[in-house]
């Protein structure tokens, strides 16, 4: 009589880990949009993390198991629009492209978000991830890759010899965002009067990376 072979079963602990792994992801973004939307309607000074809490319908416990503080949301709000402006870039790249151009659409999405929250929250945004990068350089906490917005297309902009080869571009990339940050800042507390946020900082880094280039021939 032929015996019959095993048929493995299916992994269960792999399934629980990927079902977990989304409902870990959901529940930080519930928290995430709750502090979000507390903060237009409240302030960001006057919401505690009690209300964010009993918005989102976590405990505070499951709270300081995603965000040890309140500017960590904050800080995760920054880092959810640089990674809508990182993705604006990546879709950009699968073509032919121009690094100027790639920049100004990607500043233009980022301004678009910009728009919908209070100016005063993006400021407190911004002067939290200046808090966050001072953690950063003393060793206190770990980089963050999604805080890097213009990293690929530079890497990928000197692997097409739009740049020099000479050209350190995590640098490049670090005094761009330089120049993002202080312009959304200045943008917040209407330091621009009539020009746009885009068309300020997509010239002032198109300057910067031309000055690289002249400095690298």
């Amino acid at each position: 009589m032929p015996r019959t072979s095993a048929v493995e079963a299916p992994d269960g602990s792999q399934r629980r880990a990927t079902f977990q792994r989304a409902r870990s992801h959901e529940t930080k973004r519930a928290l995430v949009q709750a502090a979000m939307a507390l903060w237009r309607t409240n302030g960001y000074a006057k919401t505690t993390v009690a209300d964010i809490c009993r918005a989102a319908g976590v405990s505070r416990a499951l709270f300081y198991f995603y965000f040890p503080a309140k500017e960590d949301v904050l800080f995760e709000v920054g880092l959810l629009s640089t990674r809508a402006a990182r993705k604006t870039i990546h879709q950009h790249l699968s073509g032919d492209y121009d690094v100027d151009a790639v920049i100004a659409s990607a500043l233009r999405s980022l301004e678009r978000s910009m728009a919908r929250n209070p100016r005063d929250l993006i400021v407190e945004t911004i002067l939290e991830g200046y808090r966050q990068e001072q953690r950063i350089l003393a060793g206190e906490r770990a980089a963050d890759p999604d805080a890097d917005m213009f990293g690929e297309l530079f890497a990928r902009a000197k692997a097409d010899g739009k740049l020099a080869d000479s050209i350190d571009t995590d640098h490049l990339s670090r005094l761009a965002q330089m120049h993002v940050s202080e312009g959304v800042r200045h943008w917040a507390l209407s330091g621009f009067g009539d020009r746009s946020f885009a068309e300020v900082v997509a010239r002032d880094i198109a300057a910067l990376i031309a000055g690289f280039n002249h400095g690298a021939k």
